[in-house]
């Protein structure tokens, strides 16, 4: 049995594609799967399950969602070792950062530095991104909402044919704890 976090991408924001985590916790039981949870509102669940891969169980709870609920949500799914990599990877100083200040985007598949050569990152400091495995730590001293360097990342033609979905870092070591043994 392996524990994984799932991340959905873009629910319940904007009064639009509300997914109640009731419903979702139902949801995944229903899929077969254990110890489920949910955290906040914006799309976390942790869950044990006994089958699959992280792509199985993400398309697995795609479907679901879109049958279910009769919208299409990108999900992502990680194991607790790939998350708890993940956070130990940043390499922004975390502990002297407000968590608002840190993120992590994950993708579905590795990216290259060549996907955000159109960025001009010297035009965006203080900002700054890295990047790791599935992943970009993305440094916002004033948060996400005023940043920059966010809204060029996030840019359709820069994620083209990938899902990428970004947690705060509250979130991201949230997630590492509760997927967890």
């Amino acid at each position: 049995m392996t524990t994984y976090a799932a991340l959905l991408r873009g629910i319940n924001v904007g009064g639009s594609r509300k997914l109640p985590m009731a419903d979702l916790r139902t949801l995944l039981a229903g899929l077969g799967h254990t110890g489920v949870r949910t955290y906040l509102q914006s799309g976390q669940a942790v869950f044990t399950a006994g089958h699959g891969d992280e792509e199985s169980l993400a398309a697995e709870l795609t479907r679901a969602i879109e049958e279910r609920f009769g919208f299409t949500v990108d999900v992502l799914v990680r194991d607790h070792a790939y998350l708890r990599a993940v956070a130990e990877a940043c390499p922004f100083p975390a502990a002297e950062l407000e968590a608002r200040q840190l993120h992590v985007t994950y993708f579905s598949a590795p990216v290259g530095p060549g996907r955000f050569a159109e960025i001009d990152q010297a035009a965006c400091l203080p900002e700054e991104f890295r990047l790791g495995d599935r992943a970009l730590y993305l440094y916002a001293p004033d948060g996400l909402g005023r940043s920059r360097l966010a809204e060029a990342l996030s840019r359709p033609r820069v994620n083209k044919g990938l899902i990428a979905t970004t947690r705060n870092w509250n979130t991201v070591v949230k997630l590492v704890e509760l997927t967890g043994p």
